[in-house]
Protein backbone atom coordinates (compact mmCIF):
# COMPACT_ATOMS: atom_id res chain seq x y z
CA UNK A 1 0.00 0.00 0.00
CA UNK A 2 1.26 3.36 -0.57
CA UNK A 3 2.49 5.77 1.94
CA UNK A 4 0.75 9.01 -0.01
CA UNK A 5 -2.51 9.13 -1.27
CA UNK A 6 -3.52 11.66 -3.80
CA UNK A 7 -7.74 12.24 -3.53
CA UNK A 8 -9.20 14.08 -6.22
CA UNK A 9 -12.55 15.15 -6.78
CA UNK A 10 -14.36 17.31 -9.43
CA UNK A 11 -12.77 20.83 -8.61
CA UNK A 12 -9.28 19.00 -10.92
CA UNK A 13 -11.19 18.46 -13.98
CA UNK A 14 -13.18 21.29 -13.56
CA UNK A 15 -9.83 23.50 -14.52
CA UNK A 16 -9.85 21.19 -17.31
CA UNK A 17 -13.29 22.87 -18.77
CA UNK A 18 -15.30 19.82 -17.47
CA UNK A 19 -18.95 20.94 -15.63
CA UNK A 20 -19.48 19.61 -12.02
CA UNK A 21 -22.95 18.42 -10.29
CA UNK A 22 -22.76 21.58 -8.11
CA UNK A 23 -21.93 23.92 -10.80
CA UNK A 24 -25.30 22.52 -12.82
CA UNK A 25 -27.18 22.81 -9.86
CA UNK A 26 -28.99 19.54 -10.55
CA UNK A 27 -28.66 20.43 -14.35
CA UNK A 28 -26.71 19.15 -16.84
CA UNK A 29 -28.02 20.99 -20.78
CA UNK A 30 -30.97 19.92 -21.09
CA UNK A 31 -30.46 16.69 -18.36
CA UNK A 32 -32.18 16.54 -15.00
CA UNK A 33 -29.09 14.88 -13.18
CA UNK A 34 -31.82 12.88 -11.07
CA UNK A 35 -33.53 11.78 -14.30
CA UNK A 36 -30.30 10.46 -15.97
CA UNK A 37 -28.29 9.74 -13.19
CA UNK A 38 -30.09 6.90 -10.79
CA UNK A 39 -29.65 3.53 -10.18
CA UNK A 40 -33.25 2.84 -11.91
CA UNK A 41 -32.31 5.56 -14.58
CA UNK A 42 -31.93 2.53 -17.21
CA UNK A 43 -35.67 1.07 -16.39
CA UNK A 44 -37.04 3.93 -16.34
CA UNK A 45 -35.30 6.46 -18.95
CA UNK A 46 -33.00 3.78 -20.79
CA UNK A 47 -33.09 6.29 -24.15
CA UNK A 48 -32.56 9.52 -22.36
CA UNK A 49 -29.61 7.65 -20.26
CA UNK A 50 -27.48 6.40 -22.92
CA UNK A 51 -27.86 9.62 -24.78
CA UNK A 52 -26.71 11.48 -22.06
CA UNK A 53 -23.72 9.59 -21.26
CA UNK A 54 -23.09 9.30 -24.96
CA UNK A 55 -22.55 12.81 -24.78
CA UNK A 56 -20.23 13.17 -21.89
CA UNK A 57 -18.36 10.70 -23.16
CA UNK A 58 -17.91 12.38 -26.61
CA UNK A 59 -17.11 15.54 -24.51
CA UNK A 60 -13.70 14.08 -22.70
CA UNK A 61 -12.37 13.16 -26.27
CA UNK A 62 -11.85 17.04 -26.45
CA UNK A 63 -10.37 17.75 -22.94
CA UNK A 64 -6.90 18.25 -21.93
CA UNK A 65 -5.39 17.35 -18.68
CA UNK A 66 -4.36 20.53 -16.91
CA UNK A 67 -0.98 21.32 -15.51
CA UNK A 68 -2.08 19.55 -12.37
CA UNK A 69 -3.41 16.08 -13.89
CA UNK A 70 0.89 16.62 -15.48
CA UNK A 71 2.36 17.27 -12.42
CA UNK A 72 0.49 14.11 -10.49
CA UNK A 73 2.07 12.16 -13.54
CA UNK A 74 5.48 13.19 -12.19
CA UNK A 75 5.08 12.54 -9.34
CA UNK A 76 4.05 8.92 -9.64
CA UNK A 77 6.91 8.58 -12.08
CA UNK A 78 9.40 9.68 -9.48
CA UNK A 79 8.00 7.35 -6.32
CA UNK A 80 5.99 4.84 -7.96
CA UNK A 81 4.17 2.40 -5.61
CA UNK A 82 4.76 4.50 -2.66
CA UNK A 83 1.92 7.16 -4.34
CA UNK A 84 -1.96 5.77 -5.14
CA UNK A 85 -4.17 8.03 -7.08
CA UNK A 86 -7.66 7.98 -5.74
CA UNK A 87 -10.46 9.96 -7.83
CA UNK A 88 -14.15 10.28 -7.95
CA UNK A 89 -13.82 11.57 -11.44
CA UNK A 90 -14.99 9.22 -14.22
CA UNK A 91 -13.17 11.36 -16.67
CA UNK A 92 -9.62 9.90 -18.52
CA UNK A 93 -7.53 13.03 -17.97
CA UNK A 94 -4.95 11.43 -15.69
CA UNK A 95 -4.51 8.74 -18.16
CA UNK A 96 -4.68 11.58 -20.60
CA UNK A 97 -1.44 13.20 -18.84
CA UNK A 98 0.36 9.74 -19.07
CA UNK A 99 -0.98 7.84 -15.71
CA UNK A 100 -1.52 3.72 -16.66
CA UNK A 101 -4.61 2.99 -15.78
CA UNK A 102 -4.31 0.49 -13.57
CA UNK A 103 -2.82 3.16 -11.58
CA UNK A 104 -5.90 5.20 -11.22
CA UNK A 105 -8.12 4.14 -8.85
CA UNK A 106 -11.89 5.25 -10.21
CA UNK A 107 -14.12 5.07 -7.55
CA UNK A 108 -17.28 5.73 -9.42
CA UNK A 109 -16.50 4.32 -12.89
CA UNK A 110 -14.24 5.11 -16.04
CA UNK A 111 -16.32 7.11 -18.98
CA UNK A 112 -14.30 5.46 -21.73
CA UNK A 113 -15.62 2.17 -20.24
CA UNK A 114 -19.46 -0.23 -20.92
CA UNK A 115 -20.20 -2.71 -18.93
CA UNK A 116 -22.45 -5.75 -19.72
CA UNK A 117 -25.85 -5.45 -17.78
CA UNK A 118 -25.58 -9.51 -17.32
CA UNK A 119 -21.87 -11.02 -17.24
CA UNK A 120 -20.25 -7.93 -15.96
CA UNK A 121 -17.50 -7.73 -19.31
CA UNK A 122 -16.16 -4.59 -19.22
CA UNK A 123 -15.23 -3.17 -22.76
CA UNK A 124 -13.20 0.24 -23.55
CA UNK A 125 -14.83 2.01 -26.45
CA UNK A 126 -13.38 5.12 -26.22
CA UNK A 127 -15.65 8.25 -27.07
CA UNK A 128 -17.85 6.39 -29.14
CA UNK A 129 -21.85 5.79 -28.81
CA UNK A 130 -23.10 3.25 -27.02
CA UNK A 131 -24.87 1.91 -29.94
CA UNK A 132 -21.68 2.26 -32.03
CA UNK A 133 -19.74 -0.40 -30.21
CA UNK A 134 -21.50 -3.98 -31.38
CA UNK A 135 -24.99 -2.25 -31.39
CA UNK A 136 -24.87 -1.84 -27.38
CA UNK A 137 -24.54 -5.53 -27.44
CA UNK A 138 -22.34 -7.56 -25.37
CA UNK A 139 -20.46 -9.67 -27.23
CA UNK A 140 -19.66 -11.91 -24.82
CA UNK A 141 -22.76 -13.36 -23.89
CA UNK A 142 -25.44 -10.85 -26.05
CA UNK A 143 -27.21 -8.72 -23.29
CA UNK A 144 -27.37 -4.89 -23.29
CA UNK A 145 -24.32 -2.90 -22.43
CA UNK A 146 -24.44 0.44 -19.91
CA UNK A 147 -22.18 3.08 -18.92
CA UNK A 148 -19.43 2.03 -16.81
CA UNK A 149 -20.26 4.33 -14.50
CA UNK A 150 -21.47 3.93 -10.75
CA UNK A 151 -25.20 5.32 -10.34
CA UNK A 152 -26.68 6.85 -7.46
CA UNK A 153 -27.97 4.54 -4.83
CA UNK A 154 -25.80 1.68 -6.66
CA UNK A 155 -22.81 0.41 -4.63
CA UNK A 156 -19.00 1.10 -5.60
CA UNK A 157 -17.13 -1.35 -5.37
CA UNK A 158 -13.45 0.30 -5.53
CA UNK A 159 -14.54 1.40 -2.46
CA UNK A 160 -12.68 -1.26 -1.29
CA UNK A 161 -9.85 -0.40 -2.78
CA UNK A 162 -9.95 3.24 -1.24
CA UNK A 163 -10.12 2.16 2.54
CA UNK A 164 -7.45 -0.40 1.49
CA UNK A 165 -4.52 2.60 0.79
CA UNK A 166 -5.97 4.59 3.29
CA UNK A 167 -5.28 2.16 6.10
CA UNK A 168 -1.57 2.61 5.33
CA UNK A 169 -1.72 6.06 4.49
CA UNK A 170 0.65 8.40 6.32
CA UNK A 171 0.45 11.49 4.00
CA UNK A 172 -2.75 12.47 2.90
CA UNK A 173 -3.46 14.81 -0.11
CA UNK A 174 -7.18 15.95 -1.23
CA UNK A 175 -8.00 18.26 -4.13
CA UNK A 176 -10.97 20.16 -5.53
CA UNK A 177 -13.68 18.01 -3.68
CA UNK A 178 -16.62 19.39 -1.39
CA UNK A 179 -16.87 16.15 0.63
CA UNK A 180 -19.89 16.17 0.25
CA UNK A 181 -20.11 12.67 -1.54
CA UNK A 182 -17.25 11.05 0.42
CA UNK A 183 -16.30 12.17 3.57
CA UNK A 184 -12.20 13.51 3.96
CA UNK A 185 -12.47 14.65 7.92
CA UNK A 186 -11.95 11.05 8.89
CA UNK A 187 -9.04 10.84 6.12
CA UNK A 188 -7.42 13.94 7.67
CA UNK A 189 -7.48 12.66 11.29
CA UNK A 190 -6.28 8.88 10.46
CA UNK A 191 -3.03 10.35 8.46
CA UNK A 192 0.29 11.60 9.85
CA UNK A 193 0.27 15.07 7.54
CA UNK A 194 -2.48 16.23 5.13
CA UNK A 195 -3.02 19.07 3.11
CA UNK A 196 -6.25 20.06 1.77
CA UNK A 197 -6.48 22.20 -1.84
CA UNK A 198 -9.82 23.79 -2.67
CA UNK A 199 -10.78 26.69 -4.45
CA UNK A 200 -12.85 27.60 -1.07
CA UNK A 201 -14.29 26.50 2.24
CA UNK A 202 -17.29 23.87 2.51
CA UNK A 203 -19.24 23.01 4.87
CA UNK A 204 -18.75 19.39 4.87
CA UNK A 205 -14.87 19.34 5.59
CA UNK A 206 -13.47 20.64 8.32
CA UNK A 207 -10.17 22.04 7.15
CA UNK A 208 -8.77 22.22 11.01
CA UNK A 209 -8.37 18.59 11.03
CA UNK A 210 -5.81 19.41 7.66
CA UNK A 211 -1.89 20.26 8.35
CA UNK A 212 -1.87 22.31 5.39
CA UNK A 213 -4.89 24.00 3.76
CA UNK A 214 -4.19 25.72 0.06
CA UNK A 215 -7.56 27.71 -1.02
CA UNK A 216 -6.45 28.74 -4.23
CA UNK A 217 -6.84 26.64 -7.94
CA UNK A 218 -5.23 23.21 -8.15
CA UNK A 219 -2.97 24.50 -10.85
CA UNK A 220 -1.45 27.44 -8.16
CA UNK A 221 -1.16 24.87 -5.77
CA UNK A 222 0.15 21.73 -7.12
CA UNK A 223 3.95 22.93 -7.24
CA UNK A 224 4.03 23.75 -3.32
CA UNK A 225 1.90 20.10 -3.01
CA UNK A 226 4.61 18.27 -5.24
CA UNK A 227 7.41 19.75 -3.08
CA UNK A 228 6.10 18.90 0.11
CA UNK A 229 5.32 14.93 -1.26
CA UNK A 230 8.94 15.37 -2.48
CA UNK A 231 10.24 16.04 1.01
CA UNK A 232 8.39 13.39 2.66
CA UNK A 233 9.63 10.90 0.67
CA UNK A 234 13.17 11.81 0.34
Amino acid sequence: MAKVVIFSGAGLSAESGLKTFRDSGGLWEEYDVNVVCNHDSLEKNEALTLEFYDKRRRELEFKAPNFVHRKIFEIKEEHGSSVAIITQNVDNLFEKAGIDNEDVIHLHGFMPEVRCRSCEGVFDIAYKKIEEFKGGICPNCSSKLRPNIVFFGESAPMYEKLSQELSDCEFLVVIGTSGEVISVNGMAKAAKYSILNNLEESESIDDTLFSKVLYRKATAAIDEIAEKIDEYLK
